[in-house]
């Protein structure tokens, strides 16, 4: 069985982390930092997927708020809490909150299509999303990778399958519980 779900890595691993990405994707990154580090995915299409993945993601959602800021979905949206403040943000603000928007966890939609309703430029919005983009991939790659690095010192230079898998799914827990334990405590935050 960890052999037939080794095989699905290695095969469409790097399409699992594009597509992870795509969301919010600091699990997918991290997870393709490790697997890089232990030679399951080469390490520049691991960057190039979580890189990807997140450039597409963000301008997808920049596209449904300049776009289709009418319709439902992006009204709804709009409606959340925080949207108002995203917009103030993005006024006063456009490179530094594009920037720093995809680090706000279970913002990312929310801040995307609010930079698509406010007046920044698309051209400077795919440049400053781009360079953003290869940060983030880059931070969250490296914390897997490192990640790796400590794992491979506390199991040994050769993980088996079993033991990399099992680190592997430490890890997108570890980094999923960490990033919902923020974005709670920040939500709770926002309330007061």
């Amino acid at each position: 069985m960890t052999e037939t779900i080794h095989l699905l890595i290695e095969k469409y691993g790097l399409l699992a982390v594009f597509l992870g990405c795509v969301a919010e994707g600091e699990s997918a990154a991290v997870l393709a930092g490790f697997f890089a580090h232990q030679d399951v995915f080469p390490a520049l299409g691991a960057f190039l997927a979580a890189f990807a993945g997140a450039f597409l993601g963000d301008t997808l959602f920049f596209v449904a708020g300049r776009r289709f800021g009418t319709y439902g979905f992006v009204k709804r949206q709009a409606a959340r809490p925080g949207f108002g403040r995203a917009l103030d943000l993005i006024a006063r603000r456009p490179v530094a909150y594009v920037m720093l928007n995809r680090y706000a966890y279970g913002f990312r939609l929310v801040g995307g299509i609010a930079a698509g309703l406010s007046a920044i430029p698309a051209g400077k919005f795919a440049a400053v999303n781009a360079l953003s983009s290869a940060v983030w991939a880059i931070l969250f790659l490296g914390a897997g990778y490192l990640f790796g690095a400590g794992v491979e010192q506390f199991l040994g230079k050769e993980l088996a399958n079993p033991q990399r898998l099992l680190a592997a799914l430490g890890i997108g827990l570890i980094t999923t519980v960490a990033a919902g334990l923020a974005a709670h405590h920040f939500a709770r935050r926002s309330e007061r």
